[in-house]
């Protein structure tokens, strides 16, 4: 090997002087070759983000679509709740290995194999001829998008060696995000109002190829050992299935009927199970020291209570536009569009007023305030003029939105290095199930008790509830986390 490289210097290629040690020169090659294959490809960044993107935009659109599917599928409430919380369940459940598939198998394949299946599981949704099809395809939708949204970070991660580049990739991701999320509610309103419900679905196809052609310009990925924790894994579904199941059916046939007993034995049994395969396992998903330590089960504790409260009210309120308000899709839609924006510039602002007051009056005034925006929601009736009730509901973005950064920061902070991934996964496992069973819990108590329509009064008995809650883990989170939080 020559001991002699050429480096760039704008224009012109210069000899640079004969290195003494061709050990240091070989290095420097490799480096110079590592540097070249690792560059930034723009293709790795418009895949990750439209793969979040068309995930965030099915959840809040799926939502407008629900009384059309509703009456197209002749389904009740609780089959309504199951298109709901099958997806946010199994999201919920697989979001805990879903980061170690993505090392094992590298962050591309793993992508690849997570997009395609959610195309698949669109298409079936597109074309279900019934509501318990729908509910299976959205089962194998929410197993998709556990794996796409760690691998698709896992691909920036990748592309993005350079801290700064990453952090705007990173920021362009989840702004992304939010965006997805504002135009979804009106996007499935139109949808669903023109070609039909099947056509929110159908939307995803186009995008999912489109993907998969960007990820034949992307070099593969490397991938490490990561073992996984398959009987921790099938435990948590079993444990969060039960649950959800009782929650639904107890709502709607009695808590005491033989189904939702079994159910609820099965979840104990599950969520006993779960806790052994995490003590025995070598690698757990979820460490159980990790959750002896108070600065991280409040954190996790208010991202549940939060999503609960988002989640079940997003589903109470688009029930309420179109059953009970009697709005077009399109039209329930365009209400929550003020929200959406709320939540996207509060995500901006929240990090830099946690440095300023610290991370514990942030997380604590955020649930303050969404609470103020449950109890205005008892104002809501079938008269409400609609400009009121686009003021009383921009609270509850801005309270969400003010808190997530702040406590997802304070669990990061509170947790070792080597346990970040785990905390992490757990965090959105968390919040995903806290929104899957207030959609369970709401829906049970919005419908009549004769299942023949919306309740309003159900509604207010729901949303009090949530802002107890609120209340309750706003007053913990204020005495227990510590004062000295800024960052």
């Amino acid at each position: 090997m020559s001991t002699s490289t050429l480096t760039d210097t704008g224009d012109q290629h210069t000899r640079a002087e004969p290195t003494a040690d061709p050990s240091a020169a070989r290095s420097a090659r490799a480096s110079s070759d590592v540097g070249a294959e690792q560059r930034p490809s723009p293709f790795a960044l418009v895949a990750a983000l439209l793969g979040f993107t068309v995930i965030s935009i099915d959840v809040s659109a799926v939502n407008i679509a629900l009384p059309s599917i509703r009456s197209s599928l002749h389904s009740g409430m609780t089959g309504l709740q199951w298109v709901v919380d099958a997806y946010t369940l199994m999201l919920a459940a697989l979001m805990l290995s879903a980061g170690a598939l993505a090392d094992r198998t590298g962050a591309r394949r793993a992508y690849a194999w997570g997009v395609t299946l959610f195309t698949l599981a669109s298409l079936a949704c597109a074309l279900a001829p019934g509501i318990g099809t729908l509910i299976g395809a959205r089962v194998a939708q929410g197993a998709a998008a556990a794996i796409v949204i760690p691998a698709s970070l896992a691909l920036i991660r990748q592309t993005y060696d350079e801290p700064r580049q990453r952090a705007r990739a990173i920021a362009l991701w989840t702004v992304g995000g939010s965006v997805a999320m504002a135009a979804g509610p009106v996007l499935g309103g139109v949808l669903t109002e023109g070609p039909g419900w099947r056509a929110v679905f159908l939307l995803n196809l186009p995008i999912g190829v489109l993907i998969l052609v960007l990820l034949t310009r992307i070099a593969p990925s490397p991938k490490r050992p990561a073992p996984l924790d398959l009987m921790g894994q099938a435990t948590a579904i079993v444990a969060l299935a039960g649950v959800a199941y009782a929650v639904i059916e107890g709502g709607h046939a009695g808590w005491t009927q033989p189904g939702v007993l079994s159910a609820l034995a099965i979840a104990v049994a599950g969520g006993v199970g779960f806790h052994l395969a995490e003590r025995w396992h070598r690698a757990p998903m979820v460490p159980l020291e990790m959750l002896r330590q108070r600065l991280v089960v409040i954190p996790l504790t208010v991202g549940f209570v939060i999503n609960a409260a988002f989640y079940g009210g997003i589903f109470l309120l688009g029930l309420y536009y179109q059953e009970l308000r009697g709005m077009s899709g399109t039209e329930a839609g365009l209400m929550f569009v003020p929200m959406a924006a709320v939540i996207t510039s509060t995500n901006l602002v929240s990090p830099r007023l946690a440095e300023r007051i610290g991370r514990r009056p942030v997380i604590a005034a955020g649930q303050l305030i969404m609470a103020g925006a449950m109890l205005a929601m008892l104002l809501l009736d079938a008269h409400t003029p609609i400009w009121l009730v686009i003021v009383l509901l921009v609270p509850m973005g801005i309270g969400g939105a003010l808190s997530v950064p702040a406590f997802t920061a304070q669990l990061m902070d509170s947790v070792p290095g080597e346990r970040v991934g785990a905390a992490s996964g757990l965090l959105n496992a968390l919040r995903q199930t806290g929104g899957a069973l207030a959609v369970a819990l709401f829906g049970s108590l919005a419908t009549r008790s004769d299942g023949s329509g919306f309740s309003l009064s159900g509604m207010r008995t729901g949303v009090l509830a949530e802002a107890v809650l609120l209340a309750v883990t706003a007053a913990v989170a204020w005495w227990l986390l510590p004062r000295d939080t800024k960052r």
